[in-house]
């Protein structure tokens, strides 16, 4: 998630594989990440984090110089949650605190976070990472500073990995400053004519991203990615960013979410050009209203993305304003007064105007 001087981003990574950065994070909160850090730091990073404990032992955060790591710097912090939800957000708003001054001080751009105290028993982990990005957000915004954070997770941490995806997009809405509703992202590649589909390079973060979040909700249901592509039509993007700037306005928060949109592939030019068109409503079912259908549930969606002869299937990911939503049925032909969409009370929603949603990425999977 990219919006002005703030780049957000979640990835699953091993501790060997860790990206350039400028440094590392490790909180004290596991014992295992830090030695597992030390060891594949090599002899460079233990002596210099044994020297420092030793002749510093109550000093709160340990410097070393990465050794064996693609970072400049690693940061080792004192840090252990509490079972008190008051002290463990103040705890933690302390720890970003004690961060963020130190890269100030070293005039690092950009930080990797492990996971902490995410595997500790008793403590909320839905807390944790809530307070956690939001004190990033907060200390980034009101320093007016420019950085890149990647909370890293580690490839067996499959639910942690998910909490931390869905809470950076319910987010998105805090970190995105007003003048930006009228640029297109940052990740948009410039383009010439009427282009408005662009394949996302695999080796891009943008796409990491996207693909183990899609392998992830599938199941296992799929083979594999054939490829991603980003869609950047300027024309319906703003008329979806109008409608999310009304829908914030009125309703005093953000609404917004990602769902997945399955759908053959004879339909996929005509959504790319003019969006969700509701012209098409009803074709594939009309249980919860007649309009379009999106769900969180990409196993769901997968249903009414039909194979082309080559077994290819299509699936969109798209933002969705779900606004005031209410249980639907097959009698509704628009939305009831009051509401923005209708719902099956679980994972399915049914939106009724065509600038409601915008279709983001469309991915193309066996």
């Amino acid at each position: 998630m990219i919006s002005g001087n703030i780049e957000l981003s979640v990835v699953q990574w091993s501790v060997t594989n860790y990206k350039m950065v400028d440094v590392i994070v490790v909180s004290s909160s596991s014992d295992y990440l830090r030695q597992i850090v030390i060891m594949e730091g090599g002899e460079q990073v233990y002596e210099s984090y044994e020297r420092e404990s030793i002749t510093s032992p109550n000093s709160i955060l340990i410097s070393t110089p990465p050794g064996n790591l693609s970072c400049k710097r690693i940061f080792f912090l004192k840090w252990m949650p509490d079972e008190n939800e008051n002290i463990l957000r103040q705890s933690i708003a302390d720890f970003i605190w004690n961060v963020i001054q130190n890269v100030l001080a070293y005039k690092f751009d950009s930080i990797a976070f492990p996971p902490i105290g995410c595997a500790h028993h008793n403590i909320s982990t839905s807390i944790i990472i809530q307070t956690l990005i939001n004190q990033l957000i907060y200390q980034i915004k009101n320093r007016n500073l420019s950085l890149t954070v990647k909370f890293v997770i580690l490839p067996d941490q499959k639910e942690i990995y998910q909490e931390f995806y869905q809470h950076l997009l319910e987010c998105e809405q805090d970190i995105e400053p007003a003048t930006n509703d009228d640029k297109v992202p940052s990740t948009w590649e410039s383009a010439a004519g009427n282009t408005f589909r662009f394949i996302v390079p695999f080796k891009l973060d943008e796409y990491k991203t996207i693909a183990d979040e899609f392998y992830r909700a599938m199941k296992g249901k799929i083979k594999k990615i054939i490829q991603i592509e980003r869609i950047q039509n300027e024309r319906w993007y703003f008329q979806y960013l109008a409608h999310k700037k009304d829908f914030f306005k009125r309703l005093n928060k953000n609404t917004e979410k990602r769902l997945y949109h399955g759908c053959p592939n004879n339909a996929i030019d005509s959504i790319i050009d003019d969006c969700f068109n509701r012209s098409f409503a009803g074709l594939h079912g009309t249980s919860y209203g007649i309009g379009v259908y999106f769900s969180s549930d990409a196993t769901y969606s997968h249903q009414f993305a039909k194979p082309n002869s080559n077994g290819e299937r299509s699936m969109f990911i798209a933002r969705v304003l779900i606004g005031k939503t209410t249980l639907g049925n097959s009698s509704m032909k628009t939305r009831p007064p009051g509401f923005d969409t209708t719902t099956d009370g679980n994972h399915i929603f049914v939106t009724y105007h065509d600038a409601q949603a915008y279709a983001e990425y469309l991915i193309t999977y066996k």
